[in-house]
């Protein structure tokens, strides 16, 4: 096997792992390695991680971004090889949907709060601006944050992108981070489902984050502790709040319901936490309903092959 054989699979191979240690769902997030001084592999766009062979692996240059392989790389692209221009060091990153994280991108993080022992593997972790996912704007204000030094940025209402020297270390980090932010979250008891603590207070749960306008809308209702009520609204809508119970969650495709209770949960952590800071960090009724027709009729057909 030649060493772009051995990298291609390596890529491939991450994407189970994220999937497995819950850092992303679906086809979220993205995964690349560095080649050489000009190129890197990159996760397709849109295909399941769990439907991911390495020869779906695009190979991207540096220099023009221009690729080769049987599939489209991530819209991403960009960002990753911001991240190789500007880090000579730097050999692997992932870009994670993880709970926590996602969270305090919205807000709230302080590098101060720290310890001593997370910021030596972080560093700082700065903040980029919201932009569109796969648009110049997000690949820019995420360039601008490599540029202060930060290996490790929050992606407003996004998701987090971590550079690490090799795959082990992008993992140690994004590990690392989460229980940093875990240990950050405000409004959230993190001993109890987010969704249960939010079903309680019977408030709807607006679209905070890319991923739940994407494969649910701008808004997940909150309907009553009734059978029938329920069924009425999943008809309409796959996720919904049952009223001091918690979420419920339909599909036909059983990998969608575990990908919808996984983006419900962040979705439920990032609202109580904002609600707490009282930030408001609702994305507007038109990137959520751009985000979640592209979705629908893009993402959602890709996402088997």
């Amino acid at each position: 096997m030649s060493e772009i054989d051995e990298i291609r699979a390596r890529v491939a191979e991450t994407g189970r792992m994220l999937l497995e240690k819950k850092l992303v769902a679906r086809t979220w997030g993205n995964i690349s390695e560095r080649i050489d001084e000009e190129r890197f592999a990159i996760s397709p766009s849109g295909l399941d991680y769990l439907h991911t062979e390495p020869e779906d692996v695009a190979i991207v240059k540096l220099d023009d971004m221009t690729w080769e392989g049987r599939r489209k790389p991530s819209s991403e692209k960009g960002i990753h090889a911001a991240a190789y221009r500007i880090f000579p060091d730097v050999n692997f990153v992932i870009h994670t949907h993880q709970n926590f994280a996602s969270a305090l991108g919205l807000g709230g993080f302080s590098n101060d709060r720290m310890t001593p022992e997370q910021k030596e593997k972080l560093g700082e972790v700065y903040t980029a601006g919201y932009g569109l996912p796969g648009t110049k704007k997000l690949a820019g204000n995420v360039t601008a944050a490599y540029e202060l030094g930060a290996r490790v940025v929050f992606m407003e209402h996004h998701g987090v992108v971590i550079c690490g020297r090799s795959r082990d270390e992008a993992f140690e980090m994004a590990n690392i981070l989460e229980e940093a932010c875990k240990a950050q979250v405000k409004g959230v008891d993190v001993n109890e489902p987010a969704s249960v603590q939010l079903a309680r207070l019977g408030i709807p749960l607006p679209a905070q984050l890319d991923d739940m306008a994407q494969m649910i809308g701008k808004e997940i209702p909150v309907v009553e502790n009734n059978p029938t009520v329920i069924a009425a609204a999943l008809q309409k809508i796959n996720v919904v709040i049952v009223k001091g119970k918690g979420i419920q969650v339909t599909s036909d495709d059983p990998e969608d319901i575990a990908a919808l209770e996984i983006l419900a949960e962040k979705a439920a952590t990032a609202f109580l936490h904002t609600r707490a800071l009282g930030i408001k960090a609702k994305l507007s009724g038109f990137d959520a309903w751009l985000m979640r027709t592209v979705y629908k009729f893009k993402y959602s057909k890709q996402k088997k092959g």
